[in-house]
Order: C-alpha cells, then sequence, then structure tokens
C-alpha cells in the first residue's frame, strides 16, 4: 500500500510541476500537505532535479536599439580618446661630465683587447633633470654642483 501512495505523490508531484516546473520544492510541499524534505527525495527519485534557468536578452525595441548603438558609440569615441595628454612626468640622472670612452682595437681571434686605464669617473658628476608629456621631452635641465630642484 505504501508504493500506491508514492505513485500517486509522484503523479500528484508530476501534475504540480507540468503546471509550473519552475516552483521551488517549499511550494510544491505546501501544495501537497508534505515537507520540502519529502519532495526533494520524491524528485531525486524520479529524476527530477531543480536548476535555474537561463536569462535570455529581452526583445528591443527599435528606439531602444537606437539608442544602445548612440550609447556604445559614445563609450567608443571616449575610449579612443588619449587620456595620457595632460600627464607629464619627470626623472633625475646622475650623469658623469667627463665620460671617456674607451677604444677599440682590431685583433686576431683569441688575442685579448687592448687594455685602457680607467679614468677617474667619480671626480665630476651633474644630475639631469628631464620632464616628458605623451608627445616627448618638454624641458630638460643639467643641474649645477650643488643646486637642487625645489619646484
Amino acid at each position: 500500500m505504501e508504493d500506491h501512495r508514492k505513485k500517486i505523490a509522484d503523479s500528484e508531484l508530476q501534475t504540480l510541476l507540468d503546471e509550473d516546473d519552475a516552483q521551488r520544492q517549499q511550494q510544491l510541499a505546501d501544495q501537497l500537505n508534505v515537507t520540502r524534505e519529502a519532495v526533494c527525495i520524491r524528485s531525486k527519485a524520479t529524476f527530477k532535479i531543480q536548476k535555474v534557468g537561463k536569462w535570455v536578452p529581452n526583445t528591443l525595441r527599435e528606439r531602444q536599439q537606437e539608442n544602445e548603438k548612440i550609447t556604445c558609440e559614445i563609450l567608443l569615441a571616449r575610449y579612443k580618446i588619449n587620456f595620457l595628454h595632460p600627464i607629464v612626468t619627470d626623472d633625475e640622472k646622475w650623469i658623469y661630465l667627463e665620460n671617456p670612452k674607451r677604444k677599440s682595437s682590431c685583433v686576431t681571434p683569441g688575442e685579448p683587447a687592448t687594455s685602457n686605464a680607467r679614468s677617474k669617473l667619480y671626480r665630476r658628476k651633474t644630475m639631469l633633470c628631464v620632464w616628458w608629456d605623451q608627445r616627448g621631452v618638454i624641458y630638460y635641465e643639467l643641474l649645477k654642483p650643488g643646486e637642487t630642484v625645489n619646484t
């Protein structure tokens, strides 16, 4: 007799799902006067599982489509405008006033290159300050010894 009740419950459950398959288990349980767990067990026994439906775009009217198109064009135009043009940055670099170059020499393979004596590179140096934007260098300045940048 218990099997007969389950079949009836299954058919009642199926009838409710045929009417509206988007009902929650608690809604079904309330209509069948059973617990939500009982609906869950019967649903699994009949291979029914609850899934959330997919969102689908609604159909837009012609005016809405035109508004969407205009909005997209405005956003694209905004994207194409280069936002870097007002940005100016700077950097400082110590450079040597006397920076002798090493001399190159032609030697046969396997022979060492001609040695050059290293000059005193640390004798005189100055600071190079450079400001630039996206187009290139705006201003540069070599500071005098002891001078600092304050503005």
